[in-house]
């Protein structure tokens, strides 16, 4: 069995509906296109026949590594997550100590990653550095240009 991915319900169900998405349009619709490949004749010299074999390679890659990852998911129950300290789950708010510019991020399971949407998956430099630490903590963050102290200011669900 391979590692375990602690996820919420709403990013197992999309994780479910792409399975799903893949599993039942993509997959038809690639075997469509390699039958009518293959209805033109021979198939040793047909780029279409080769572009759809290589999709279909690719998808059922895709529809393995998904599978794999749902079949290892553990919902995480929302109900029980402290807010004590920094963990999966917590919104948490952070101020740079060196230009004051304040972030807030939401920490979350590495296929619910968004950065747009403000959460970091848990295998981020900065989720990893904030992890187990309390409101007030100052920590030491490994970013590309160098190391940046940031205070937690607050915690939240």
């Amino acid at each position: 069995m391979g590692k375990v991915t602690y996820i919420t319900e709403e990013g197992l169900r999309k994780m479910k509906e792409e399975l799903d998405r893949m599993v039942k349009i993509e997959r038809p619709s690639i075997s469509k296109a390699i039958g009518e490949a293959i209805e033109k004749g021979d198939i040793s010299e047909n780029a279409e026949y080769d572009a759809a074999k290589d999709a279909q390679g690719m998808l059922e890659a895709k529809i393995a590594v998904l599978s794999a990852k749902i079949a290892s998911a553990r919902i995480i129950d929302e109900s029980k997550i402290d807010t004590s300290c920094v963990q999966m789950l917590n919104k948490v708010t952070i101020r740079n100590k060196i230009n004051n510019a304040t972030m807030q991020y939401i920490i979350v399971s590495e296929p619910e990653a968004d950065l747009k949407l403000g959460k970091i998956s848990i295998q981020t430099p900065i989720a990893k550095g904030l992890m187990g630490k309390k409101i007030g903590d100052v920590v030491e963050i490994q970013v590309p240009s160098g190391t940046i102290p940031f205070e937690i200011v607050d915690i939240a669900m």
